[in-house]
């Protein structure tokens, strides 16, 4: 049987989309500063920019795929989430590796 092409080593552009959720606004009239989100996204994507996933902790015994990052980044997040307000989760990530390629977790 022969491989298929996305076994072998390659790189994606990542395009990632997270989706908040919580019960309740802030006094500013707002569930989360997009400011915080779109840091906490920063901080996660830069742990895996530029890096041989399979050689971070989180991948080094299973394949780094778009599920799985997708599994990555919310968990990230939703830890980073829970230092702002615990009430707010991750409802959602999308994580693209193509135009016409992605994969959706919800927790």
């Amino acid at each position: 049987m022969v491989g298929r092409k996305c076994e072998n080593l390659h790189g994606h552009n990542w395009n990632v989309e997270v989706r908040v959720a919580g019960k309740k606004l802030n006094a500013a009239g707002v569930l989360v500063d997009f400011g915080d989100i779109k840091t906490f996204v920063k901080q996660t994507m830069d742990e895996l920019d530029h890096k041989f996933l399979n050689e971070i902790e989180a991948f080094a015994d299973r394949q780094p795929t778009s599920e799985r990052i997708a599994v990555y980044i919310a968990e990230n997040i939703q830890k980073l989430l829970e230092s702002v307000e615990e009430d707010l989760r991750v409802s959602s990530v999308t994580a693209w590796e193509s135009e016409d390629a992605c994969a959706t977790y919800s927790p």
